[in-house]
Protein backbone atom coordinates (compact mmCIF):
# COMPACT_ATOMS: atom_id res chain seq x y z
CA UNK A 1 0.00 0.00 0.00
CA UNK A 2 1.54 3.57 -1.07
CA UNK A 3 2.58 5.53 1.85
CA UNK A 4 1.42 9.45 2.16
CA UNK A 5 3.50 12.47 3.30
CA UNK A 6 2.30 15.01 5.20
CA UNK A 7 2.01 17.44 2.67
CA UNK A 8 0.04 15.23 0.29
CA UNK A 9 -2.15 14.22 3.57
CA UNK A 10 -2.73 18.03 4.23
CA UNK A 11 -3.01 18.43 0.08
CA UNK A 12 -5.93 15.93 0.79
CA UNK A 13 -8.03 17.14 3.29
CA UNK A 14 -7.84 20.79 1.93
CA UNK A 15 -9.55 19.00 -1.58
CA UNK A 16 -11.69 17.31 0.66
CA UNK A 17 -12.94 21.09 2.35
CA UNK A 18 -13.22 22.83 -0.39
CA UNK A 19 -15.47 19.71 -2.50
CA UNK A 20 -17.93 20.15 0.68
CA UNK A 21 -17.57 24.05 0.28
CA UNK A 22 -18.37 23.47 -3.11
CA UNK A 23 -21.92 21.25 -2.27
CA UNK A 24 -22.64 23.53 0.13
CA UNK A 25 -22.54 26.29 -2.12
CA UNK A 26 -24.46 24.60 -4.98
CA UNK A 27 -27.52 24.17 -2.14
CA UNK A 28 -26.35 19.72 -1.84
CA UNK A 29 -25.66 19.96 1.82
CA UNK A 30 -24.65 16.61 2.96
CA UNK A 31 -27.50 14.95 5.26
CA UNK A 32 -27.71 15.56 8.75
CA UNK A 33 -26.23 12.22 10.68
CA UNK A 34 -28.91 10.85 13.38
CA UNK A 35 -28.01 11.53 16.84
CA UNK A 36 -28.62 10.30 20.21
CA UNK A 37 -32.10 11.13 21.93
CA UNK A 38 -33.87 10.05 25.09
CA UNK A 39 -37.96 9.26 24.94
CA UNK A 40 -38.96 13.00 27.81
CA UNK A 41 -40.59 9.92 30.14
CA UNK A 42 -39.60 7.27 32.50
CA UNK A 43 -38.40 4.05 30.41
CA UNK A 44 -39.51 0.61 31.01
CA UNK A 45 -37.54 -2.57 30.37
CA UNK A 46 -36.66 -2.70 26.15
CA UNK A 47 -38.59 -5.17 24.31
CA UNK A 48 -36.93 -4.56 20.44
CA UNK A 49 -34.30 -2.52 18.85
CA UNK A 50 -34.51 -1.68 15.06
CA UNK A 51 -31.61 -1.15 13.27
CA UNK A 52 -32.42 1.05 10.01
CA UNK A 53 -29.58 0.39 7.55
CA UNK A 54 -31.11 3.08 5.35
CA UNK A 55 -30.51 5.98 8.31
CA UNK A 56 -27.66 4.02 9.80
CA UNK A 57 -29.59 4.34 13.66
CA UNK A 58 -30.92 2.30 15.89
CA UNK A 59 -34.13 2.75 18.13
CA UNK A 60 -34.85 1.03 21.27
CA UNK A 61 -38.79 0.41 22.10
CA UNK A 62 -40.46 -0.42 24.95
CA UNK A 63 -44.21 -1.71 25.89
CA UNK A 64 -45.11 2.51 25.60
CA UNK A 65 -43.30 3.21 22.40
CA UNK A 66 -39.47 4.38 21.81
CA UNK A 67 -37.25 4.79 24.47
CA UNK A 68 -33.52 5.18 22.57
CA UNK A 69 -32.05 6.06 19.48
CA UNK A 70 -28.62 6.19 18.49
CA UNK A 71 -26.31 6.60 14.68
CA UNK A 72 -24.82 3.02 13.95
CA UNK A 73 -22.27 2.18 11.77
CA UNK A 74 -23.34 -1.10 9.73
CA UNK A 75 -21.20 -3.56 7.62
CA UNK A 76 -19.42 -1.91 4.26
CA UNK A 77 -20.00 -3.08 0.71
CA UNK A 78 -18.91 -6.74 0.30
CA UNK A 79 -19.96 -6.80 4.38
CA UNK A 80 -23.06 -5.82 4.36
CA UNK A 81 -25.02 -6.46 7.80
CA UNK A 82 -27.75 -9.08 6.84
CA UNK A 83 -31.39 -7.42 6.90
CA UNK A 84 -34.17 -9.71 8.89
CA UNK A 85 -35.07 -10.82 12.24
CA UNK A 86 -32.71 -11.62 14.76
CA UNK A 87 -32.64 -12.02 18.75
CA UNK A 88 -29.96 -11.33 21.94
CA UNK A 89 -28.50 -14.94 22.07
CA UNK A 90 -25.43 -13.79 24.45
CA UNK A 91 -23.74 -11.38 26.04
CA UNK A 92 -20.88 -10.39 27.05
CA UNK A 93 -19.07 -6.84 28.34
CA UNK A 94 -15.61 -6.96 27.27
CA UNK A 95 -15.22 -9.03 23.66
CA UNK A 96 -12.58 -9.19 21.86
CA UNK A 97 -12.95 -10.46 17.73
CA UNK A 98 -11.89 -13.70 17.10
CA UNK A 99 -11.77 -13.12 13.33
CA UNK A 100 -10.52 -9.18 12.95
CA UNK A 101 -6.46 -9.06 14.99
CA UNK A 102 -8.41 -9.02 18.19
CA UNK A 103 -10.51 -5.89 17.78
CA UNK A 104 -12.08 -4.49 20.60
CA UNK A 105 -16.46 -5.19 20.50
CA UNK A 106 -16.90 -3.75 23.94
CA UNK A 107 -20.39 -4.49 25.07
CA UNK A 108 -21.15 -6.89 22.80
CA UNK A 109 -24.82 -8.70 22.13
CA UNK A 110 -24.63 -11.25 19.55
CA UNK A 111 -27.53 -11.81 17.11
CA UNK A 112 -25.68 -14.60 15.64
CA UNK A 113 -23.74 -17.47 16.21
CA UNK A 114 -21.27 -16.69 13.36
CA UNK A 115 -20.30 -13.48 14.58
CA UNK A 116 -23.48 -10.59 14.10
CA UNK A 117 -23.56 -8.82 16.91
CA UNK A 118 -23.90 -5.21 18.44
CA UNK A 119 -21.14 -3.57 20.47
CA UNK A 120 -19.82 -0.14 21.33
CA UNK A 121 -16.95 0.98 18.27
CA UNK A 122 -16.21 4.35 16.52
CA UNK A 123 -18.64 5.80 14.37
CA UNK A 124 -17.90 7.83 10.49
CA UNK A 125 -21.00 8.74 9.89
CA UNK A 126 -21.66 5.97 7.08
CA UNK A 127 -21.48 2.01 6.91
CA UNK A 128 -18.27 1.27 8.04
CA UNK A 129 -17.97 -2.73 10.19
CA UNK A 130 -17.25 -5.97 8.84
CA UNK A 131 -21.02 -6.76 9.03
CA UNK A 132 -21.74 -6.09 13.02
CA UNK A 133 -23.93 -3.20 13.97
CA UNK A 134 -21.30 -0.57 15.70
CA UNK A 135 -23.07 2.05 18.41
CA UNK A 136 -21.58 4.81 20.22
CA UNK A 137 -19.74 3.60 23.14
CA UNK A 138 -21.59 5.27 25.67
CA UNK A 139 -24.97 4.26 24.22
CA UNK A 140 -23.99 0.23 23.78
CA UNK A 141 -22.97 0.51 27.67
CA UNK A 142 -25.89 2.22 28.73
CA UNK A 143 -28.22 -0.57 26.10
CA UNK A 144 -25.94 -3.24 27.49
CA UNK A 145 -27.61 -2.80 31.32
CA UNK A 146 -31.10 -2.84 30.06
CA UNK A 147 -30.86 -5.76 27.42
CA UNK A 148 -31.72 -9.40 28.20
CA UNK A 149 -31.23 -12.73 26.59
CA UNK A 150 -34.24 -12.90 23.43
CA UNK A 151 -34.68 -9.33 23.30
CA UNK A 152 -36.07 -9.13 19.57
CA UNK A 153 -33.71 -7.21 17.00
CA UNK A 154 -34.94 -6.28 13.32
CA UNK A 155 -32.23 -5.25 11.17
CA UNK A 156 -34.28 -3.22 8.48
CA UNK A 157 -33.34 -2.63 4.82
CA UNK A 158 -35.46 0.68 5.35
CA UNK A 159 -36.90 2.50 8.40
CA UNK A 160 -39.26 0.78 10.15
CA UNK A 161 -41.40 1.12 13.23
CA UNK A 162 -44.00 -0.26 15.37
CA UNK A 163 -47.79 0.44 14.98
CA UNK A 164 -50.89 -0.50 16.94
CA UNK A 165 -52.26 -3.65 15.26
CA UNK A 166 -55.34 -6.07 16.02
CA UNK A 167 -56.40 -9.17 14.19
CA UNK A 168 -57.97 -12.34 15.32
CA UNK A 169 -55.11 -14.65 14.12
CA UNK A 170 -52.95 -13.02 17.14
CA UNK A 171 -52.55 -15.04 20.48
CA UNK A 172 -55.87 -14.17 23.09
CA UNK A 173 -54.66 -15.31 26.24
CA UNK A 174 -57.15 -16.41 29.00
CA UNK A 175 -56.76 -14.67 32.84
CA UNK A 176 -57.65 -18.00 34.36
CA UNK A 177 -55.36 -20.00 32.74
CA UNK A 178 -52.34 -17.62 33.58
CA UNK A 179 -53.18 -17.22 37.03
CA UNK A 180 -53.59 -21.07 37.12
CA UNK A 181 -50.08 -21.91 35.69
CA UNK A 182 -47.67 -21.15 38.45
CA UNK A 183 -49.34 -24.08 40.66
CA UNK A 184 -50.11 -26.18 37.52
CA UNK A 185 -46.06 -26.14 36.75
CA UNK A 186 -45.56 -26.72 40.38
CA UNK A 187 -47.80 -29.84 40.28
CA UNK A 188 -46.64 -31.25 37.08
CA UNK A 189 -43.35 -30.99 38.24
CA UNK A 190 -43.76 -32.81 41.53
CA UNK A 191 -45.02 -35.51 39.31
CA UNK A 192 -42.21 -35.60 37.06
CA UNK A 193 -39.66 -36.00 39.33
CA UNK A 194 -41.92 -38.79 41.32
CA UNK A 195 -42.18 -40.43 37.64
CA UNK A 196 -38.23 -39.63 37.02
CA UNK A 197 -37.86 -41.98 40.67
CA UNK A 198 -39.89 -44.51 40.08
CA UNK A 199 -38.31 -44.74 36.72
CA UNK A 200 -35.01 -45.26 38.67
CA UNK A 201 -36.36 -47.95 40.88
CA UNK A 202 -37.95 -49.73 38.00
CA UNK A 203 -34.29 -49.93 36.34
CA UNK A 204 -32.98 -51.35 39.33
CA UNK A 205 -35.22 -53.71 40.06
CA UNK A 206 -35.31 -55.31 36.60
CA UNK A 207 -31.77 -54.89 36.83
CA UNK A 208 -31.74 -56.92 39.76
CA UNK A 209 -34.19 -59.87 38.80
CA UNK A 210 -32.50 -62.19 37.07
CA UNK A 211 -30.09 -62.31 40.70
CA UNK A 212 -33.07 -62.96 42.87
CA UNK A 213 -34.58 -65.43 39.93
CA UNK A 214 -31.73 -67.53 40.14
CA UNK A 215 -31.77 -67.88 43.58
CA UNK A 216 -35.06 -68.58 44.35
CA UNK A 217 -34.43 -70.99 41.60
CA UNK A 218 -31.84 -72.78 43.22
CA UNK A 219 -33.73 -72.61 46.77
CA UNK A 220 -36.57 -74.13 44.96
CA UNK A 221 -34.23 -77.12 42.63
CA UNK A 222 -32.81 -77.81 45.90
CA UNK A 223 -35.89 -78.49 47.29
CA UNK A 224 -36.91 -80.99 44.66
CA UNK A 225 -33.38 -82.51 44.84
CA UNK A 226 -34.11 -83.32 48.98
CA UNK A 227 -37.60 -84.63 47.72
CA UNK A 228 -36.26 -87.04 45.14
CA UNK A 229 -33.92 -88.39 47.34
CA UNK A 230 -36.38 -88.81 49.91
CA UNK A 231 -38.87 -90.40 47.54
CA UNK A 232 -36.23 -92.81 46.33
CA UNK A 233 -35.43 -93.68 49.86
CA UNK A 234 -38.91 -94.75 50.72
CA UNK A 235 -39.56 -96.70 47.69
CA UNK A 236 -35.93 -98.61 48.38
CA UNK A 237 -37.28 -99.09 52.30
CA UNK A 238 -40.60 -100.40 50.46
CA UNK A 239 -38.77 -102.86 48.32
CA UNK A 240 -36.19 -104.27 51.17
CA UNK A 241 -39.70 -104.29 53.31
CA UNK A 242 -41.61 -106.85 50.32
CA UNK A 243 -37.60 -109.12 50.60
CA UNK A 244 -37.48 -109.81 54.20
CA UNK A 245 -38.57 -112.94 54.99
CA UNK A 246 -37.40 -113.29 58.73
CA UNK A 247 -38.97 -111.09 61.26
CA UNK A 248 -36.05 -109.21 62.80
CA UNK A 249 -35.56 -108.12 58.80
CA UNK A 250 -38.85 -107.32 58.52
CA UNK A 251 -39.04 -104.86 61.81
CA UNK A 252 -35.82 -103.40 60.11
CA UNK A 253 -37.24 -102.73 57.31
CA UNK A 254 -40.44 -101.49 58.68
CA UNK A 255 -38.93 -98.97 60.84
CA UNK A 256 -36.59 -98.04 57.94
CA UNK A 257 -39.76 -97.75 55.56
CA UNK A 258 -41.13 -95.46 58.12
CA UNK A 259 -38.82 -92.94 58.42
CA UNK A 260 -38.40 -92.19 54.64
CA UNK A 261 -42.11 -91.95 54.64
CA UNK A 262 -41.61 -88.97 57.06
CA UNK A 263 -38.77 -87.37 55.28
CA UNK A 264 -40.71 -87.88 52.10
CA UNK A 265 -43.74 -86.31 53.77
CA UNK A 266 -41.36 -83.51 55.29
CA UNK A 267 -39.50 -82.55 52.14
CA UNK A 268 -43.03 -83.01 50.36
CA UNK A 269 -44.52 -79.76 52.53
CA UNK A 270 -41.31 -77.77 52.72
CA UNK A 271 -40.99 -78.13 48.76
CA UNK A 272 -45.26 -76.92 48.33
CA UNK A 273 -44.60 -74.42 51.12
CA UNK A 274 -41.46 -72.87 48.79
CA UNK A 275 -43.58 -73.25 45.61
CA UNK A 276 -46.37 -70.89 47.31
CA UNK A 277 -44.26 -68.61 48.59
CA UNK A 278 -42.29 -68.26 45.55
CA UNK A 279 -44.85 -67.79 43.26
CA UNK A 280 -45.49 -64.60 44.43
CA UNK A 281 -42.06 -63.16 44.48
CA UNK A 282 -41.59 -64.32 40.58
CA UNK A 283 -44.69 -63.09 39.60
CA UNK A 284 -43.03 -60.12 40.92
CA UNK A 285 -39.86 -60.17 39.20
CA UNK A 286 -41.71 -60.79 36.39
CA UNK A 287 -43.42 -57.44 36.70
CA UNK A 288 -40.23 -56.06 37.00
CA UNK A 289 -38.61 -56.96 33.87
CA UNK A 290 -41.45 -55.31 32.09
CA UNK A 291 -42.13 -52.29 34.38
CA UNK A 292 -39.21 -49.88 32.91
CA UNK A 293 -40.74 -49.67 29.82
CA UNK A 294 -43.59 -48.37 31.29
CA UNK A 295 -42.36 -46.61 34.31
CA UNK A 296 -40.50 -44.70 31.02
CA UNK A 297 -43.22 -43.99 29.04
CA UNK A 298 -44.58 -42.13 32.40
CA UNK A 299 -41.57 -40.52 32.86
CA UNK A 300 -41.27 -38.86 29.07
CA UNK A 301 -45.29 -37.94 29.69
CA UNK A 302 -45.04 -36.14 32.72
CA UNK A 303 -41.66 -35.03 31.56
CA UNK A 304 -43.15 -32.90 28.56
CA UNK A 305 -46.23 -32.41 30.51
CA UNK A 306 -43.97 -30.25 33.92
CA UNK A 307 -41.82 -28.90 30.75
CA UNK A 308 -44.83 -27.43 28.93
CA UNK A 309 -46.86 -26.01 31.83
CA UNK A 310 -43.18 -23.95 32.74
CA UNK A 311 -42.71 -22.50 29.56
CA UNK A 312 -46.73 -21.75 29.85
CA UNK A 313 -44.94 -18.67 32.25
CA UNK A 314 -42.50 -17.68 29.55
CA UNK A 315 -43.45 -15.19 26.76
CA UNK A 316 -43.53 -17.61 23.07
CA UNK A 317 -42.21 -17.08 19.81
CA UNK A 318 -44.21 -18.51 16.64
CA UNK A 319 -42.48 -18.54 13.20
CA UNK A 320 -44.33 -18.74 10.09
CA UNK A 321 -42.71 -20.07 6.96
CA UNK A 322 -44.13 -19.81 4.01
CA UNK A 323 -41.13 -21.59 2.05
CA UNK A 324 -41.40 -24.48 4.26
CA UNK A 325 -45.44 -24.21 5.14
CA UNK A 326 -44.83 -24.97 8.64
CA UNK A 327 -44.93 -23.35 11.88
CA UNK A 328 -42.11 -23.61 14.42
CA UNK A 329 -42.56 -22.69 18.71
CA UNK A 330 -39.70 -21.46 20.19
CA UNK A 331 -39.82 -20.54 24.13
CA UNK A 332 -36.49 -20.00 26.48
CA UNK A 333 -35.82 -22.69 28.88
CA UNK A 334 -33.81 -20.13 30.39
CA UNK A 335 -30.94 -23.00 30.82
CA UNK A 336 -27.53 -21.45 30.70
CA UNK A 337 -25.64 -22.82 28.37
CA UNK A 338 -21.42 -23.61 29.10
CA UNK A 339 -20.20 -21.89 26.10
CA UNK A 340 -23.21 -19.18 25.80
CA UNK A 341 -26.19 -18.62 25.81
CA UNK A 342 -29.45 -19.80 27.24
CA UNK A 343 -31.19 -23.31 25.49
CA UNK A 344 -34.64 -22.51 23.97
CA UNK A 345 -37.27 -25.18 23.49
CA UNK A 346 -38.39 -26.05 19.65
CA UNK A 347 -40.13 -29.58 20.48
CA UNK A 348 -43.08 -27.77 18.55
CA UNK A 349 -43.01 -27.70 14.72
CA UNK A 350 -46.39 -27.99 12.92
CA UNK A 351 -47.62 -27.47 9.16
CA UNK A 352 -49.82 -24.37 8.20
CA UNK A 353 -51.81 -23.50 5.53
CA UNK A 354 -51.32 -20.44 3.36
CA UNK A 355 -53.66 -19.46 1.07
CA UNK A 356 -52.16 -18.38 -2.10
CA UNK A 357 -48.71 -20.03 -1.30
CA UNK A 358 -47.00 -18.79 -4.74
CA UNK A 359 -47.60 -15.79 -3.95
CA UNK A 360 -45.27 -13.52 -1.65
CA UNK A 361 -46.35 -12.52 1.95
CA UNK A 362 -43.13 -10.22 3.27
CA UNK A 363 -41.78 -10.59 6.75
CA UNK A 364 -43.60 -9.09 9.26
CA UNK A 365 -43.17 -9.39 12.90
CA UNK A 366 -45.66 -9.07 15.70
CA UNK A 367 -45.36 -8.37 19.35
CA UNK A 368 -47.68 -8.49 22.70
CA UNK A 369 -46.16 -5.37 23.94
CA UNK A 370 -48.67 -5.53 26.92
CA UNK A 371 -51.81 -6.38 28.88
CA UNK A 372 -54.62 -4.60 27.98
CA UNK A 373 -58.71 -5.49 28.53
CA UNK A 374 -58.60 -7.76 25.69
CA UNK A 375 -55.49 -9.45 26.70
CA UNK A 376 -52.67 -8.12 24.85
CA UNK A 377 -51.84 -5.35 22.79
CA UNK A 378 -49.71 -6.06 19.71
CA UNK A 379 -47.73 -4.03 17.51
CA UNK A 380 -46.52 -4.76 14.05
CA UNK A 381 -43.39 -4.05 12.36
CA UNK A 382 -42.93 -5.07 8.22
CA UNK A 383 -39.64 -4.75 6.94
CA UNK A 384 -39.92 -6.31 3.98
CA UNK A 385 -42.32 -6.22 0.90
CA UNK A 386 -45.41 -8.43 -0.04
CA UNK A 387 -48.63 -7.86 1.91
CA UNK A 388 -49.42 -5.57 4.18
CA UNK A 389 -49.34 -6.95 8.25
CA UNK A 390 -53.20 -7.87 7.79
CA UNK A 391 -53.17 -8.94 4.63
CA UNK A 392 -50.53 -11.90 5.68
CA UNK A 393 -52.25 -12.60 8.67
CA UNK A 394 -55.28 -13.10 6.77
CA UNK A 395 -53.85 -15.89 4.35
CA UNK A 396 -52.81 -17.80 7.66
CA UNK A 397 -54.99 -20.61 8.96
CA UNK A 398 -52.66 -21.62 12.32
CA UNK A 399 -53.49 -25.38 13.51
CA UNK A 400 -56.08 -25.29 16.58
CA UNK A 401 -53.91 -27.93 18.78
CA UNK A 402 -50.72 -25.61 18.80
CA UNK A 403 -52.91 -22.65 19.80
CA UNK A 404 -54.64 -24.55 22.44
CA UNK A 405 -51.24 -25.05 23.82
CA UNK A 406 -49.86 -21.81 23.85
CA UNK A 407 -52.88 -19.24 23.68
CA UNK A 408 -54.39 -19.28 26.59
CA UNK A 409 -51.60 -18.57 28.70
CA UNK A 410 -49.62 -16.00 26.29
CA UNK A 411 -47.62 -13.61 27.95
CA UNK A 412 -46.49 -9.99 26.73
CA UNK A 413 -43.13 -10.02 24.89
CA UNK A 414 -44.87 -13.15 22.79
CA UNK A 415 -44.71 -12.57 19.05
CA UNK A 416 -45.40 -13.71 15.99
CA UNK A 417 -43.14 -13.69 12.70
CA UNK A 418 -44.34 -13.91 9.51
CA UNK A 419 -41.98 -14.68 6.52
CA UNK A 420 -40.98 -15.61 2.97
CA UNK A 421 -38.23 -16.69 4.33
CA UNK A 422 -37.15 -20.17 5.97
CA UNK A 423 -35.32 -20.34 8.84
CA UNK A 424 -31.67 -19.09 8.71
CA UNK A 425 -29.10 -21.69 9.10
CA UNK A 426 -28.57 -20.33 12.10
CA UNK A 427 -31.78 -21.02 14.06
CA UNK A 428 -30.05 -23.32 16.73
CA UNK A 429 -30.79 -24.81 20.14
CA UNK A 430 -29.63 -21.16 21.74
CA UNK A 431 -31.30 -19.22 19.81
CA UNK A 432 -34.43 -17.32 19.32
CA UNK A 433 -35.87 -17.54 15.66
CA UNK A 434 -33.16 -16.49 12.53
CA UNK A 435 -34.35 -15.14 9.06
CA UNK A 436 -32.21 -13.24 6.43
CA UNK A 437 -33.60 -11.69 4.15
CA UNK A 438 -32.66 -13.54 0.85
CA UNK A 439 -33.10 -10.40 -1.21
CA UNK A 440 -31.07 -7.94 0.30
CA UNK A 441 -27.12 -8.40 0.61
CA UNK A 442 -25.45 -10.07 2.89
CA UNK A 443 -21.72 -10.06 2.74
CA UNK A 444 -20.79 -9.65 6.42
CA UNK A 445 -22.66 -12.56 7.01
CA UNK A 446 -21.61 -15.48 4.67
CA UNK A 447 -18.33 -14.65 4.81
CA UNK A 448 -18.03 -15.42 8.47
CA UNK A 449 -17.64 -19.23 9.16
CA UNK A 450 -19.34 -20.71 12.08
CA UNK A 451 -16.86 -21.83 15.09
CA UNK A 452 -16.37 -25.35 15.68
CA UNK A 453 -18.32 -25.79 18.88
CA UNK A 454 -21.86 -24.49 16.03
CA UNK A 455 -21.08 -27.13 13.66
CA UNK A 456 -20.51 -30.10 16.66
CA UNK A 457 -24.00 -29.12 17.97
CA UNK A 458 -25.68 -29.48 14.72
CA UNK A 459 -24.91 -33.16 14.06
CA UNK A 460 -26.97 -33.37 17.59
CA UNK A 461 -30.22 -31.06 17.11
CA UNK A 462 -31.45 -31.20 13.61
CA UNK A 463 -35.18 -30.54 12.86
CA UNK A 464 -37.53 -33.17 11.70
CA UNK A 465 -36.39 -32.16 7.79
CA UNK A 466 -32.87 -32.81 8.35
CA UNK A 467 -31.74 -29.28 8.17
CA UNK A 468 -29.65 -27.82 11.43
CA UNK A 469 -27.06 -25.09 12.05
CA UNK A 470 -24.73 -26.38 9.20
CA UNK A 471 -27.65 -26.87 6.51
CA UNK A 472 -29.39 -24.66 5.53
CA UNK A 473 -32.45 -24.81 3.12
CA UNK A 474 -32.34 -21.84 0.32
CA UNK A 475 -35.41 -21.15 -0.92
CA UNK A 476 -36.34 -18.73 -4.02
CA UNK A 477 -39.25 -16.85 -3.11
CA UNK A 478 -39.09 -15.99 -6.55
CA UNK A 479 -38.64 -19.36 -8.23
CA UNK A 480 -40.01 -21.44 -5.21
CA UNK A 481 -36.90 -23.35 -5.69
CA UNK A 482 -35.50 -24.74 -2.33
CA UNK A 483 -31.50 -26.54 -2.31
CA UNK A 484 -29.39 -27.35 -0.20
CA UNK A 485 -25.85 -25.44 0.66
CA UNK A 486 -23.52 -27.07 3.22
CA UNK A 487 -20.95 -25.01 5.25
CA UNK A 488 -19.06 -23.25 1.77
CA UNK A 489 -21.44 -20.27 2.33
CA UNK A 490 -20.06 -19.32 5.22
CA UNK A 491 -16.68 -19.31 4.46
Amino acid sequence: MRRWGPAAIVTLAAMAALTALTADAAGQPRPAQPKEATAPREAGEPIMAIVSIKTQQVTIYDAEGWILRAPVSTGTKGRETPAGVFAVVDKEVDHRSNMYDDAHMPHMQRITWNGIALHGGPLPGYAASHGCVRMPFGFADRVFNKTRIGMRVIIAPDDPAPVDFSHPALLVPKAEAIAAAPARAETLAREAAEAAKAADAAKKAAAAAPRETASLTASLRKLELLKKSADAELAAAEKALAAATTDQAKARAEERKQKATSRSEESGMQLDKAKVDAKPKLDAIAAAKDSPKAAEARKAATAKAALDAKLAVVPVSIYISRATQKLYVRRNTHKPWPDGGEVFDFSIEAPVTIRNPEKRIGTHVFTAMARNDTGLRWTAVTIDGGDDAKGALDRITIPQDVLDRIAPTALPRSSIVVSDEPLSAETNYRTEFVAVLSNQPQGGFITREPSTDALVASDNFRYDDGFGFFFQRNWSPQTGNARRLGGQGYR
